[in-house]
């Protein structure tokens, strides 16, 4: 003779929809917790020698970048280092922004 009360369905059905409730809040709260950590790093990056720069009247990113690639260098790579730097999603600039420039 068991001492336990035979379980309903519907007793069944609760106590699995609470475990799933449960689980749930589980992964969330896991997340939470461990999901920044993955995109963190490790201390700060190295530090940049930037000049700020003006933007002439006429001026575009490639005279920019042009006047300060070494001979002999790509232009482009300058361009996307100016890009990246200032956290531009595309070449375009207007007279008088001013922008970070990487130092040589």
């Amino acid at each position: 003779m068991s001492i336990y009360a035979p379980q309903t369905p519907e007793a069944r059905a609760r106590r699995t929809r609470t475990g799933r409730i449960l689980a749930v809040l589980l992964l969330l709260v896991g997340a939470a917790v461990i999901g920044p950590q993955a995109f963190a790093s490790d201390g700060a990056g190295e530090p940049v020698a930037v000049d700020v720069y003006t933007v002439g009247t006429g001026e575009t990113l490639w005279d920019i970048a042009s006047s300060m690639t070494p001979a002999g260098d790509d232009v482009r790579d300058t361009m996307v280092d100016i890009q990246h730097l200032n956290a531009m999603t595309d070449t375009a600039l207007m007279a008088g922004e001013q922008i970070y420039l990487p130092v040589a």
